[in-house]
């Protein structure tokens, strides 16, 4: 079917409402929906899980599945309904005229399929042209996406690549046959930063490349502010505001964007002085939505009688572009108010040193053979390279990198799941390296606990709350007495703020970030004094990482304990660290405070590592620096620098030294180290990655 040239906006949402049936009752997942897309416009989605994001999406693709029904409303496609058109028509007008990308690429691939076959596939079957020319074309988009290898990569199997290169082969796929609209759903968040930083500059440069429009969903403000002209706010399925970026980001009228925007770590935020302000209550269920506005149990301006009477409609805010807003009070309102002061703390001064950890090194030898097909012998995976580190009572330490710089692997030696190949590690004094946790004293399994990234894996599903905590007390050997214990286990719910009657739930029943404050209690049964919390709120809404962050805080002032904060986030980890160690390839190449980390003069990766954050200001000027190429493989790093192969400063330093040898750790200035050869000159001319315009 030959691509119609139009002239009118892409794609026009109109009242859309979508119900799912189930045998009790109608769901109604999405209402009175509106949003148009322009040509060459990229709008973004945004708003909380379970909101109604991706069922937008997929009502665009006409894709709702059995018991999914677009009940209201219409969707047009260059001013064409896709209600109306026949199972052939949409066939023709999907992965042609209409491409979607998912949050897991390997979803999209065929595992047991050639790179090359699968993107030839596309234009093939659309457009009818020959193999010969499919091939040409997809070697062309392969560069497009700045794959290294476009031939080598063609022929690749999808298990071949890094999670990014198939993120990457995704986007290419769907860019095959240059279509009018490309809809993304979440399609970085299982990306590193540096790798998300990319892979958005692509899809910016691409869109304007091809003329493609854009509906970006993410619950990343920063990435929408870099990505898209538009945004349109959701909440519990409506569109609470819509508007240009500027507009939104800048002048908001609705009382959700406000909260959400006051529960993310922009600049300026900090635990002590200008804590975060978490949106109070929770999310409703779409069978439990309150009358009149959906957002009102949780909202500042509340007013009863009139925020509770009946249907609200979108207004328009005089003056703007196309802004719009699903609010009664929005014009009465004072905006500008200045945010209501949380609760500040004195900082807390760090006490004695609790965990020291002093050239530690974690190697893994694997099969040669079982990797590259045949080879005899023996390879070493260097996952850890003499690490050297302490961290004190009350101190929240920071480890910061891309994936596979070894910083789970160091969790998983401190929390005893792996020993040491060479160096120590002291807990009080006591060398714990090679103590597997099956043989470690339940002081010492109790002292050092860890929270995990995702809560739904770490509960059992068949236990109550309440019988898993009571669970951790029994193996600490805490309470003499089963009505102790369960006493105790109420103190424990009160702490991480639950209600206690949630004690008799299944882990079914409660919300992701419930659960995971459950991880966060049972990690605490112990009196632990060092807890590991592995991407603690990666997997969570903004909404409720700020909670749950301020949670682990409150509890850490409250018990005194030393916070290992492993996280990519590195707002997060500016808002709530002491001290931060970035890690790369196994070594640390930066340790600091964080005020040091964050400004210059950094290590050459950490400097990458902050042009990559997205952050939702649109005060912010960032320096741009994106790295080229992957992370090496840990089983065949590179000889000298670890970072030297994607390095923009190598050129600075004579001598091929870079090449030859592993920088020695220097010390900048009392407590802030780098592993790196840059002279003392060139570390005094770098300048601040992140500036803020001034008000």
């Amino acid at each position: 079917m030959a691509k119609l040239d139009y002239d009118g906006p892409i794609l026009e949402i109109e009242n859309l409402s979508i119900s799912f049936f189930t045998r009790l009752r109608e769901i109604p997942a999405v209402m009175d929906f509106s949003v148009t897309v322009q040509p060459g416009e990229a709008v973004g989605l945004v708003g909380e899980s379970g909101c109604g994001k991706s069922t937008v999406a997929l009502g665009v693709m006409q894709d709702l599945g059995v018991n999914g029904r677009i009940v209201g409303g219409s969707v047009r496609f260059k001013g064409r309904d896709l209600a109306k058109m026949s199972a052939a028509e949409l066939r023709d007008i999907r992965g042609n005229e209409i491409a979607m990308i998912y949050q897991e690429p390997m979803a999209s691939l065929n595992p047991a399929m050639r790179i090359g076959k699968q993107l030839i596939e596309v234009p093939m079957i659309h457009e009818g042209i020959s193999e010969s020319e499919a091939w040409a074309r997809a070697l062309d988009v392969v560069r497009d996406v700045k794959l290294p290898d476009p031939e080598r990569i063609m022929r690749s199997y999808p298990h071949q690549l890094s999670g990014g290169q198939q993120q990457r082969i995704v986007i290419a796929m769907a860019l095959m046959s240059k279509p009018a609209l490309l809809i993304l759903d979440e399609p970085t968040t299982a990306l590193d930063v540096t790798v998300e930083a990319a892979v958005v500059e692509l899809v910016k440069d691409l869109g304007k490349k091809y003329g493609t429009s854009m509906l970006f969903i993410s619950h990343n403000l920063g990435l929408v502010l870099e990505t898209c002209d538009r945004i349109c706010v959701m909440y519990s399925g409506e569109a609470v505001e819509t508007g240009s970026i500027k507009d939104v980001f800048d002048k908001m009228q609705h009382p959700y964007t406000q909260a959400l925007f006051r529960s993310i770590p922009l600049p300026g935020a900090d635990k002590n002085t200008r804590p975060l302000k978490a949106i109070p209550g929770n999310f409703p269920l779409p069978h439990e939505r309150p009358e009149g506005c959906n957002f009102g149990p949780r909202c500042d301006y509340f007013q009863a009688g009139l925020c509770d009477g009946g249907d609200i409609p979108m207004a328009a805010i005089k003056g703007d572009d196309r802004h719009f807003t699903r609010c009664l009070r929005f014009a009465e309102i004072d905006w500008n108010a200045p945010i209501e002061a949380m609760a500040q703390h004195e900082a807390t001064a760090p006490g004695k040193v609790v965990l020291k950890m002093e050239n530690l090194k974690k190697y893994y030898e694997v099969a040669a053979n079982a990797l590259f097909g045949g080879s005899s012998g023996r390879k070493v995976v260097k996952a850890n390279e003499t690490l050297s580190f302490e961290a004190r009572e009350s101190e929240t330490l920071a480890i910061v990198g891309e994936s596979g710089c070894g910083k789970s692997t160091f969790a998983k030696v401190l929390m005893g799941l792996e020993t040491a190949t060479e160096g120590q590690i002291l807990l009080d004094n006591r060398n714990i390296e090679q103590t597997p946790i099956e043989k470690r004293d339940t002081q010492t399994v109790a002292d050092v606990q860890m929270v995990f990234q995702n809560p739904f894996d770490t509960l059992n599903p068949s236990m109550t709350v309440g019988r898993q905590i009571i669970r951790a007390l029994e193996v600490f050997g805490i309470g003499d007495s089963d009505q102790a214990r369960r006493d105790e286990m109420l103190r424990l719910l009160d702490l991480v703020k639950l209600p206690r009657e949630f004690a008799e739930r299944m882990p079914r029943q409660l919300s992701g970030g419930q659960k995971q404050r459950v991880g966060i209690a049972r990690a605490f049964a112990g009196g632990a004094r060092i807890v590991v919390a592995d991407e603690p709120v990666s997997a969570l809404d903004v909404s409720v990482q700020a909670a749950v962050t301020d949670l682990l805080m409150e509890i850490q002032r409250k018990q005194k304990t030393t916070l290992l904060f492993i996280s990519h986030d590195l707002s997060i980890v500016r808002y709530l660290s002491d001290r931060v160690m970035v890690m790369y390839l196994g070594h640390v190449v930066e340790l600091g405070t964080t005020d040091q980390v964050f400004s210059p003069p950094y290590h050459p990766y950490t400097e990458a590592l902050l042009s990559a954050v997205p952050i939702a200001d649109t005060r912010i000027t960032k320096k741009h620096i994106v790295l080229e190429g992957d992370v090496p493989s840990a089983m065949n790093p590179p000889p000298g620098c670890p970072f030297q192969t994607r390095c923009r400063w190598k050129a600075q330093v004579p001598g091929g030294l870079c090449d030859r040898e592993v920088p020695p750790v220097r010390e900048l200035v009392p407590g802030h180290q780098v592993k790196c050869h840059l002279s003392q000159e060139m570390f005094d001319q770098m300048e601040p990655v992140i500036t803020v315009a001034a008000e």
